[in-house]
């Protein structure tokens, strides 16, 4: 929408940034002079206690002197709230007492309709909440303090009762001089189709429990009641599609869950409206719920305008796991790099209210933490309940993988999900293959004393080589300490850089992180540029286990952190270069420098292995001092009776 010449300019003038701005933090008066419109606080972009963040009314900017954040009125109404830009300048030009421009004179009727259709429902939002006070809501009372709603609660989220009548509202707002057809275009009245007197329209809600919608915005735009009796055919109703509700286009809790997203917090998809209630008054205020349908296109694309990665929590049951799996196959075609979903699933017969009543917020915060990837869901679907040990099995199940990819249409992503729905592919096949041809063998009267491997430990750290092993931990705790620690960059820049990055996509989170290592928020830019390393690695478990990495950690703690996984990776590397050097030295003449070598590597790696949380009691000390595991001993036997092998058995 096109604004006229000099509209933003009058709308600056006509508000005062120190009021907006007032209304977010609380102004260090020892530090301000608000004679000469000099202003002072705490940042409310980021935690601090010092007022670092300045106001100059008379210029109309600001300024923190801590995260460098800066602009005018309309870019911290932006920030603050989260709002896109002409939504920004509708909401402060309503405070300023302007009219928005109209595109056209029928855009503006229009406009005017939806005004009076909007005050019309303020008025609805009154009157239920009054009705929730009398003997009539006894029962609803009731309800909601079963639910564990105080009246506290109840006023926050202005919740509200419609009495078992046919014509409560409709009477009230007559009397208030709304007429019919305005209640009628808000939903909120139904016209009768019989003639004579009881052609007035009738009340859609009576006796439920009353929880308004709003829009982004703020605006009242529909209702949804919850039935107070059983026998009722439809346990929540919503508000019919008018000018002002598109059920298919708008979320519950949307404007507030988008100010608590912009602040950092996670935002969580739920099923219903009491679901988010109990999760934003649990301290997870980023909490929305679709309107009576499933998850739309638009709702889709609403909630990636509010978070990159939004976390579908849904019921535990058959129902919630259908529901995830139909959002699936609706976010394919439309994901974009940066743009992802995570599904957390509850317990069975558990919905997050129930969970967080029985358990607390912090269970519902583990799950929240162990949320899968959508690649993750997508995956599961398709193999599970399957035998893949046949060709025409395997064959159908690459078919199937091969479609869904193609409903991606970012090419980049694509490729990303193509190649890593491959490698899960490959080593499901081994897998399967390897079972048909133990059991074949076995069929043959083979002695085979070999059991197949079990799918956890397929999956697990115990598949791997020693050597991949630690390397894909000592790497991941690197870059995940850089990504969450980028103020320590500097201090490993030159290690970063001469480090041989092995592990898959590790190379390129190195190169996007150093070049990218002022960025204001790193994380943030590698999820839009490598998602799925990016995510490998901050999700590694054994990242999430180690406390010294969390972005809160101790900045000491941190650092040392790095320099130790540094200086083990080094050593290592080191070490096993040697013993390559050494093999290939025994095709030589051996001889005492050879040990030399050997003794002072295993001296560096031990050096480097050892810590204040390492166990002594598994080691020994070789000849020379140096301590090694018996592991390490096993091997340096071995390789000294190569050594004495190609003397021919001579002791040195």
């Amino acid at each position: 929408m096109s604004l006229p010449p000099g509209f933003l300019d009058e709308l600056r003038t006509r508000v005062t940034l120190s009021q907006i701005v007032g209304r977010k933090v609380t102004w260090d008066m020892r530090k301000s002079n608000m004679a000469k419109g000099d202003w002072w606080a705490p940042c409310p972009f980021h935690q601090e206690k010092s007022a670092s963040f300045h106001v100059d009314d008379r210029k109309g900017f600001y300024y923190c002197f801590g995260c460098h954040a800066k602009g005018d009125v309309l870019t911290f109404v932006k920030e603050a709230e989260n709002l896109p830009f002409i939504e920004a300048v509708e909401s402060l030009a309503r405070e300023a007492g302007m009219t928005m421009p109209a595109r056209d004179p029928q855009a503006a009727e229009k406009a005017d309709r939806r005004t009076q259709l909007s005050e019309v429902m303020e008025e609805a939002v009154k009157w239920f909440r009054l009705q929730l006070k009398t003997s009539a809501a006894a029962d609803a009372r009731a309800y909601l303090a079963k639910r564990g709603l105080s009246e506290a609660a109840q006023d926050r989220w202005e919740i509200g009762f419609a009495p078992d009548g046919w014509h409560g509202l409709q009477l009230a707002m007559k009397q208030k001089g709304i007429a019919d057809d305005l209640l009628i275009d808000t939903g909120l009245c139904v016209r009768s189709e019989k003639g004579g007197k009881s052609n007035d329209p009738y009340d859609r809600f009576r006796n439920r429990i009353m929880f308004p919608i709003r829009d982004g915005r703020g605006r009242a735009i529909s209702f949804g009641g919850r039935a107070m009796d059983p026998k009722d055919n439809a346990k929540y109703l919503n508000g019919p599609e008018t000018p002002l509700f598109d059920k298919g286009r708008n979320l519950f809790n949307q404007a507030p869950a988008r100010e608590a997203a912009g602040k950092g917090m996670p935002l969580i998809v739920a099923e219903g409206y009491m679901d988010v209630i109990a999760l934003s008054e649990a301290g997870f205020r980023a909490a929305v719920a679709p309107l009576g349908t499933a998850v739309t296109e638009d709702q889709l694309r609403l909630l990636w305008r509010i978070s990159h990665e939004p976390i579908i929590a849904l019921d535990g049951d058959a129902a919630g796991i259908r529901a995830a799996l139909r959002v699936i196959d609706l976010a394919l075609p439309l994901l974009e790099a940066g743009k992802g979903l995570r599904f957390a699933v509850l317990p069975p017969g558990l919905d997050p209210d129930d969970l967080i009543k029985q358990q607390g917020a912090p269970a519902m915060q583990k799950v929240l933490d162990e949320a899968q990837p959508m690649v993750r869901l997508l995956w599961d679907r398709e193999i599970e309940g399957r035998d893949f040990s046949s060709p025409e099995t395997q064959a159908a199940l690459e078919a199937r993988l091969v479609a869904l990819t193609e409903k991606i249409s970012n090419p980049i992503l694509k490729k990303r999900y193509s190649d890593l729905l491959f490698k899960m592919r490959e080593e499901l096949f081994r897998s399967a293959n390897w079972k048909t041809s133990t059991a074949h063998r076995k069929r043959g009267k083979e002695k085979v004393n070999v059991s197949g491997p079990v799918r956890s430990t397929k999956n697990s750290l115990l598949a791997a080589a020693p050597e991949v092993i630690q390397d894909a931990l000592r790497e991941a705790v690197i870059l995940s300490g850089c990504i969450y620690h980028p103020h320590l960059i500097p201090r490993f820049e030159s290690s970063l850089e001469r480090l041989e990055f092995r592990g898959e996509g590790h190379d390129l989170l190195r190169n996007l992180i150093l070049y990218h290592q002022a960025a204001p928020d790193l994380l943030a830019v590698l999820m839009a540029e490598a998602p799925l390393p990016t995510e490998a690695v901050i999700y590694h478990p054994h990242v999430r286990i180690t406390t010294s990495l969390k972005p809160e950690a101790d900045p000491e703690l941190a650092e040392a952190c790095l320099a130790e996984a540094f200086a083990r990776l080094q050593a290592d590397r080191a070490h096993h270069l040697e013993i390559l050097e050494a093999t290939d030295d025994l095709e030589g003449v051996a001889d005492e420098g050879l040990t030399w070598r050997l003794s002072k590597a295993a001296e560096a790696r031990h050096s480097a292995a050892r810590g204040p949380q390492d166990s002594k009691g598994d080691s020994v000390l070789a000849p020379n001092g140096v301590e090694l595991d018996r592991d390490e001993l096993e091997r340096a036997r071995r390789l000294h009776d190569s050594i004495d092998f190609t003397r021919g058995g001579r002791k040195h």
